[in-house]
């Protein structure tokens, strides 16, 4: 496992590698239906005719990640006015190549015309599938294989989550006492790496003395680890937990530890409303609706695709104002601001752990950026969709076996 994401990671790198509830630009703007495709043009699909396949990788009991992106998957059909029958989900299917490629080609026997794929780990499967399908389009969500495939029914999507993460931290670093935050993380690769990274260095610019824990579960999604590596941080001096993790079991944990949690995916609030400061979001209803409105419109989903706070795709949900510190949503407000005005959260002088520039580089070794000075910047997600910056020894982060 750990050998196929470290080749997944070099491959990532050579292809280029809210505000408080009264804050209404921090959750995502509604998204309209398009223009009307009722006489679709030559080669577009009736909005009556139209199948949408998602293959997803968990069970929608996770409330998690599954939850979220079957929410996207919903909220696209009614920003486009089509029948829930019409969406045809495959949950709970796992990582095993098999039954994701058995999942693929059941939705392309049902009929889909378009097929959505939610893990970095179905991108071998997909890419497949879509030059063996080539009257299919398939868009896959986190991947980087899209650019350069030479398949025009083939795209990648992700979401500039580390803004949203950024804002997340903000409210980690207001709240801690201990100056220990704790990070619940699934894989040791860009996107979990970037995510933490940006959650970090959020809680960094409000409060210098911050130092964070990291502990991998090796998985995208195991409850049970999940919850046993939240209470392990919690023992380690961590009194705000956050996540890179399908479940809410770091927010159970966080709950009954007594200290307080930044979640993912889903507002978890009511499940932990003691710990719960935040959680940032991904709102793929954006990306989804704009995907099948080309399909609809016989038009060509471009081949990679990412936005993040300023669309909306990319959001927090509303802070928990009887627990989160003073201050906390002025602060992200101002970040968020300053975020859509053209500030990186990937810049300033950053070290790794030995005090020197922190590089971002390929497995392979090859540098590909050197943080030298309070001037540098680091533009993450923007081109390839899928993000980039994998630091993972920068100083004040130390990862946990």
């Amino acid at each position: 496992m750990k050998k196929f994401f470290a080749i997944a990671l070099a491959l990532v790198m050579i292809f280029a590698v809210a505000a408080c509830d009264s804050s209404p630009a921090s959750t995502p703007p509604p998204v309209g239906p398009g223009p009307s495709v009722d006489n679709p043009p030559a080669g577009g699909v009736s909005k009556e005719d139209i199948k949408i396949g998602v293959v997803h990788i968990g069970p929608l009991a996770d409330q998690g990640y599954t939850y979220n992106h079957h929410i996207g998957a919903l909220g696209m059909i009614e920003n486009l006015g089509l029948r829930e029958d019409q969406y045809i989900p495959k949950f709970d299917t796992g990582t095993d190549a098999a039954a994701v490629t058995a999942a693929i080609n059941e939705l392309v026997q049902e009929g889909c015309h378009i097929i959505f794929a939610t893990s970095f780990s179905y991108q071998f499967q997909m890419i497949e599938a879509a030059a063996e399908n080539p009257d299919v389009i398939f868009a896959h969500a986190t991947g980087f294989n899209a650019i350069g495939s030479g398949l025009d029914n083939y795209s990648n999507y992700f979401a500039k989550i580390h803004e949203a993460r950024y804002l997340g931290g903000i409210a980690a670093g207001l709240k801690t006492e201990t100056n220990v935050l704790g990070y619940v993380a699934a894989h040791p690769f860009a996107e979990v790496i970037s995510g933490y990274t940006a959650f970090f260095l959020g809680a960094l610019s409000v409060n210098p003395d911050v130092t964070m824990q990291v502990i991998y579960i090796d998985s995208w999604g195991d409850p049970p680890l999940e919850q046993q590596v939240a209470e392990r941080l919690i023992q380690l001096g961590a009194d705000v937990i956050a996540q890179h993790s399908d479940s809410m079991t770091p927010a159970l944990a966080a709950e009954a530890g007594g200290v307080w949690h930044v979640g993912y995916n889903n507002d978890m609030r009511e499940t932990a409303p003691n710990a719960s400061l935040l959680s940032p979001r991904i709102d793929w209803s954006i990306y989804m609706t704009f995907a099948v409105q080309h399909v609809l419109n016989g038009t060509q989903i471009p081949e990679d695709w990412g936005e993040g706070l300023a669309s909306g795709a990319a959001y927090i949900t509303g802070l928990n104002d009887s627990i989160v510190a003073p201050g906390t949503a002025a602060a992200i407000e101002d970040a968020r601001i300053a975020i859509i005005g053209g500030f990186e959260v990937f810049s300033g002088h950053l070290l790794d752990h030995e005090g020197n520039n922190a590089k971002i580089t390929t497995f392979e070794g090859d540098l590909i950026y050197e943080f030298t000075g309070p001037e540098s910047s680091f533009k993450e997600s923007d081109g390839p969709s899928a993000p980039s910056f994998n630091v993972e020894w920068l100083k004040g982060i130390t990862v946990v076996s």
